[in-house]
């Protein structure tokens, strides 16, 4: 595929990402004072995310041509789920107690109700996006968007199929998808940083999120040491060869699936993807019964993290900031989709007194699925990362159901 991009090799963008987030962590913990208060304000994080954009946006590398975030989610995404949750404390997760799950079905009930109410609201500014009932009808690429907001690609696909959704409607609701849910991810990243505050003046109850971030760090100070090579190599071992394992296993199971029971696409059981994430995750948990959960004394999380900020980097270099301008009408629609489905998690948050956390892994658990759940939840703390990975799995069986339901309800609204 040809591109006007100034880089077009994947080696040059990887050098460009990795010199960005090399630039964002020297600054992040510089004791120069323009940078303690740079960073004060805007999260770390959050620029990871934010300056990848930019070479999009700009031209100078073309996100949707480039291969990085493809193998950044296929290679270094399962690796670093492994490794995050090969010294989970599944106990301490159970724990939490069933607050995560209701902020993760509060999320869903806002996907499925705000496309209605958001296609009626913006109707009322632009009356064309009702009344029309061919492939290309505003409703019909909706249900894509719910699809991918609640479950994932697979679901987003599946939803394309069920109601015969026209190929122009479905470009356009892609980009919505991209763009939408990135300023959503980038938002939610903003208030992790800010967690503490928002917790105190909500009257949060944090105990159990606190006391298992406690227990992590208590480990680390009593067993951390300095990894040798013979670690690391350990470590790069049971990360790939886990991954290596889920993509033998997925390119099996789900064209197994698919040819013998194409009816479990409903569960997204037909998904390579979906497969490599539920291996991964249940190896990993595995794994945190075994002596192998001692790798994170050598800094296995570490490693992980440095696979997740990269995977950050590469969903960056998928959004392009000018491209609201091209569909400002379908922009706005998912904009007041999204905070239709953001109020009601802030409702009942406060309603149930759940800590910030809840409300933002179970929104990007939704909205963004197995590939940025854990990222935000990772931004509380490295050991909250399953987390979101267990609620996005979650998310993969409810997701084509959902999306439906979602479906039928902006028929009804379109006429």
């Amino acid at each position: 595929m040809t591109t006007s991009a100034m880089v077009s090799n994947d080696a040059t963008a990887l050098g460009l990402l990795a010199v960005i987030l090399g630039f964002v962590f020297y600054t992040s913990s510089s004791p120069h004072p323009f940078w303690q208060k740079f960073y004060k304000y805007i999260p770390a994080l959050l620029l990871c995310y934010f300056l990848p954009s930019l070479l999009n946006t700009f031209g100078v590398v073309d996100g949707h041509t480039s291969q990085l975030y493809f193998v950044a989610s296929r290679y270094l995404l399962p690796a670093c789920l492994v490794l995050l949750i090969l010294s989970v404390d599944l106990k301490a997760i159970l724990g939490l107690g069933p607050k995560a799950v209701i902020m993760f079905l509060t999320g869903t009930l806002g996907i499925v109700i705000g496309g209605p109410i958001a296609l009626l609201l913006v109707s009322m500014i632009d009356p064309s996006l009702i009344g029309n009932n061919g492939p290309d009808a505003v409703w019909r690429g909706m249900t894509t968007l719910a699809g991918s907001w609640i479950g994932g690609g697979a679901n987003q696909a599946a939803m394309k199929e069920i109601y015969e959704v026209g190929g122009e409607i479905f470009s356009v609701m892609v980009t919505v998808d991209v763009i939408v849910a990135n300023i959503w991810m980038a938002v939610l990243l903003f208030m992790a940083s800010k967690a503490k505050e928002i917790d105190a003046r909500t009257g949060a109850d944090t105990t159990a999120i606190e006391a298992l971030k406690e227990k992590v760090e208590k480990y680390h100070a009593e067993n951390s040491r300095i990894p040798s090579l013979r670690d690391i190599m350990m470590i790069v071992a049971v990360g790939f060869g886990v991954t290596g394992f889920a993509h033998f296993a997925a390119d099996f199971l789900g064209p197994f699936f698919e040819a013998n029971y194409p009816w479990t696409e409903d569960y997204s059981l037909t998904s390579k993807f979906f497969w490599l994430v539920v291996i991964v995750t249940t190896v990993g948990l595995g794994l945190s019964f075994s002596p192998v959960r001692h790798l994170e004394a050598a800094g296995a999380s570490k490693i992980a993290s440095a696979f997740l900020y990269i995977l950050v980097a590469t969903i960056g270099l998928h959004m392009d900031v000018s491209k609201i301008m091209d569909t400002p009408i379908y922009f706005l629609v998912g904009v007041v989709w999204m905070l239709v489905h953001a109020s009601l998690m802030l409702l009942v948050a406060k309603l149930i007194k759940a800590p910030l956390f809840y409300m933002a892994v179970g929104s990007q658990a939704n909205v963004g699925g197995a590939a940025s759940a854990p990222v935000v939840a990772a931004a509380f703390h490295p050991a909250l990362a399953p987390v979101g990975v267990l609620l996005a799995v979650f998310g993969y069986a409810l997701g084509t159901y959902m999306a439906w339901l979602c479906g039928q309800l902006l028929q009804v609204v379109a006429g």
